[in-house]
């Protein structure tokens, strides 16, 4: 075999890893657009203030109201965009909530041997099995139906999930020479934690928290159809799409809008969690290597 021949295997391996990284990057833009655009708009964008009811109620799209009027004569298009800004803070929040202690449980976790290893994973199942919706009612009654309840809910309920993950992460990081020889130097605990631990672990949680956020969006919306997220006269695409209901055949745009968006916003999050995963996840680039 001739040193050509011997590098002919190796090829194919680094065009599929670059075509991996094109295409990770590709889905990373795709999914930064489409969420960003309504980020963005919602940030930047609403023709009426929220409380202005000078639309008259229902009117289809035309001149002055680009989606109609909702049933208390508020534009259609302002609605809906604020109810991105609370989708948007309902993820961001929630996220926010997990990383922090899902983090925290997990790399507690992680140092945890024996019964108590066996004890905190046992927990952070029950936490994961436990709905989501009867932990929000569960706050809801303790505090009242407000935005804030529903993402301490759904950000608690998704701490476990984080926590396990990171539990997982920590222990293969933990078993690693370079942890053996940080130690061996002197190194304590808490700064191997913050210098070697959590930067090889960040790609993936990264990654999952992308996904987190995008299923904490959903969660928010189905609190507010349900009347447990944000109270009127917030306008949730929860709300909107369960007001909408009684309406649908007379002026649709007032369901089809909200569910769109929230599709989209979806979509591009998870788009966004993919083009992560390809391009910096190092564990899932060896897996499919």
């Amino acid at each position: 075999m001739t040193g050509t021949d011997a590098l002919e295997p190796a090829r194919p391996k680094k065009a599929a890893r670059a075509g991996r990284r094109v295409r990770g990057t590709a889905t990373l833009v795709v999914g930064c657009v489409l969420a960003g655009a309504i980020a963005l708009v919602s940030l930047f964008w609403l023709p009426f203030p929220a409380d202005d009811t000078s639309g008259g109620r229902l009117t289809g799209p035309g001149e002055g109201h680009l989606l109609g009027t909702d049933k208390l004569g508020r534009d259609l298009f302002t609605q809906v965009m604020t109810g991105s800004r609370i989708a948007v803070e309902a993820g961001l929040g929630s996220v926010l909530i997990a990383a922090v202690i899902g983090v925290t449980l997990g790399v507690l976790a992680a140092f945890a041997q024996g019964w108590l290893d066996d004890t905190l994973s046992a927990f952070l199942d029950i936490l994961i099995a436990f709905p989501t919706l009867l932990l929000a009612m569960l706050i809801v009654a303790a505090r009242s139906a407000t935005l804030g309840s529903a993402v301490l809910a759904i950000g608690l309920a998704q701490s476990a999930v984080v926590a396990r993950l990171a539990r997982i992460l920590v222990k293969r990081v933990l078993a690693q020479d370079y942890i053996t020889a940080a130690r061996t130097s002197g190194t304590s605990w808490p700064r191997t934690v913050l210098g070697h631990v959590l930067p090889n672990i960040w790609p993936t949680l990264v990654v999952n928290l992308a996904l987190q956020f995008g299923l904490a969006v959903l969660a928010e919306a189905g609190l507010s159809y349900l009347g447990l997220g944000a109270p009127p006269p917030n306008a949730s695409w929860g709300r909107m799409l369960q007001e909408a209901q009684a309406t649908f055949t007379t002026a649709p745009a007032g369901a089809l809008a909200p569910g769109i968006l929230l599709v989209l916003l979806v979509i591009g999050v998870n788009l966004i969690a993919d083009g992560l995963r390809d391009t910096l996840d190092p564990a899932t680039r060896r897996r499919r290597t």
